[in-house]
């Protein structure tokens, strides 16, 4: 009995490792956004959201050039370590924020570079490992940390206020049902703890009928608590301010988003970088007459019909492109 549950174990995960391999090397838009970066030679980039090096390894293949890839996820270690045995000195790899950048070239002595690209949202790895909390399809802990630090989703879930969990559903994933959804999970937790994806995403489906839905009802309450959990909102703002500090003259930067919420974060950053206005109450632009950023993609890139026939987690990107200028940053000099 006892070898028959290991093999058992060993196939599910022999299974999950299938799973990923299918869709963990399929960048989105990635012709599209390395062809943005123009690549050259002895230039620094940077690949602010590593994942499994996808972005990274087409880099350093266009050209001679060097690449700092950033991920707060520790599991995507090993991805690095593959791509520094084949780059050897051309590749650096940092388990940190992408927020982080400024203070991450810090010890390379480099103030500026060529171009950084960020993919964001959560990884395909990351969506189809049951056990890391993010997949609604998949059952497993009530997990959802990219960096695996910090409180889980199991315990927001099991603590935070009906009132409080509405409006994080509606604003952050724009779901109409907040309030019914909230009710229901707070409702359910009073008679069981959740602790498992399958439990939550099934509390949640009950609470509207499906025939409102063209996706799975449980998938825009799973992306607010993995964006609040996770900070995302903020880390965006403050990645993208740092990328805006750290690039050289003609340095381009490159964003793949997944949903409404970061594309407008993205495209409102662009315009309020290249027509000088305030970024936000809390994020004021230092007062210039000049524009830091020149946009390069009046209207987002989105995939082919092919990519998405292949690849159908592309379905729902976008990528905008901005060109530093060689005005001084809307945000002050670097901070080191």
């Amino acid at each position: 009995k006892r070898a028959t549950k290991i093999n058992i174990k060993k196939a599910e995960w022999l299974k999950e490792i299938l799973m990923i391999n299918k869709t963990a090397h399929i960048p989105v838009l990635l012709e599209e956004t390395i062809n943005a970066l123009s690549v050259k030679n002895e230039k620094f980039y940077i690949d602010a959201t590593f994942g499994l090096g996808g972005y990274t390894r087409a880099i350093l293949e266009r050209k001679n050039c060097k690449v700092l890839g950033v991920d707060r996820d520790p599991d995507v270690t090993p991805a690095a370590e593959a791509i520094k045995v084949d780059f050897k000195n051309r590749f650096y790899f940092q388990n940190a924020r992408f927020s982080q950048i400024e203070q991450l070239l810090e010890p390379s002595r480099i103030k500026k570079v060529a171009g950084i690209v960020f993919d964001l949202g959560v990884s395909s790895p990351q969506i189809d490992q049951g056990h890391r909390g993010f997949s609604f399809k998949l059952n497993g802990p009530l997990d959802m940390r990219m960096s695996k630090e910090g409180p889980t989703a199991e315990e927001f879930i099991n603590k935070v206020e009906e009132k409080t969990l509405a409006n994080i559903i509606f604003e952050l994933g724009d779901e109409v049902f907040s309030r019914r959804i909230a009710r229901n999970i707070i409702t359910e937790r009073a008679v069981n703890t959740i602790t498992k994806t399958g439990q939550l995403a099934s509390i949640i489906r009950t609470a509207v009928p499906s025939s409102k839905y063209k996706i799975d009802p449980a998938t825009k309450t799973f992306q607010a608590i993995r964006i609040y959990l996770n900070d995302e909102i903020s880390e965006l703002e403050r990645g993208l301010i740092a990328a805006e500090r750290i690039l050289q003259p003609n340095g381009i930067l490159a964003v793949v988003s997944f949903h409404s919420i970061e594309d407008r974060i993205i495209k409102n950053f662009f315009l309020k970088c290249s027509q000088n206005k305030n970024l936000s109450r809390h994020i004021p632009v230092i007062p210039s007459k000049n524009h830091s950023l020149k946009i390069l993609t009046k209207k987002p890139i989105l995939p082919s019909e092919s990519e998405i026939k292949y690849n159908t987690r592309s379905r729902s990107a976008k990528l905008r492109v901005a060109e530093r200028t060689a005005f001084p940053s809307q945000f002050g000099d670097a901070a080191w």
